[in-house]
């Protein structure tokens, strides 16, 4: 069994609901690969779906390695279930130009943001502040 069916087999047990979350632990900005985006693109995610897919004009060269065609996904939610999934399903693969995705799971009532240290993205807690 994955991880991330065990962890889910674990949190429908326990009664819990969780929202997963998508991070960027790199420091460039957050994107995914042309492979994520195709498999976000399969799954019917409509943000993928409006996306120009600049790989289909250049095959050969959607590689991992190329910068340029690496860099899909930037409007998508971070929850989107959909994203969560490809990045889950795919692994290091999923990974934009640079990146280093990893899915954070929370409990579903928290008012999250994310924040970046030193160009490290982490979710935390929205807080109250006043000046």
């Amino acid at each position: 069994m994955t991880a991330a069916l065990l962890r889910n087999s674990i949190e429908k047990r326990e009664g819990s609901v969780h929202k997963k979350i998508v991070v960027n632990k790199s420091y460039d900005k957050f994107s995914v690969s042309h492979l994520a985006f195709l498999r976000l693109r399969e799954l019917g995610q409509p943000d993928a779906l409006k996306e120009t897919d600049l790989g289909a004009y250049w095959p050969e060269l959607a590689t991992p390695r190329e910068p340029s065609l690496n860099q899909y996904g930037i409007l998508i939610p971070r929850d989107d279930l959909k994203l969560a999934q490809v990045v889950e399903e795919l692994g290091m693969a999923a990974n934009g130009h640079g990146e280093e995705l990893r899915v954070v799971t929370i409990p579903d009532d928290v008012r999250w943001e994310i924040s970046a240290v030193g160009g490290i993205e982490h979710v935390s807690e929205v807080h109250r502040t006043w000046e």
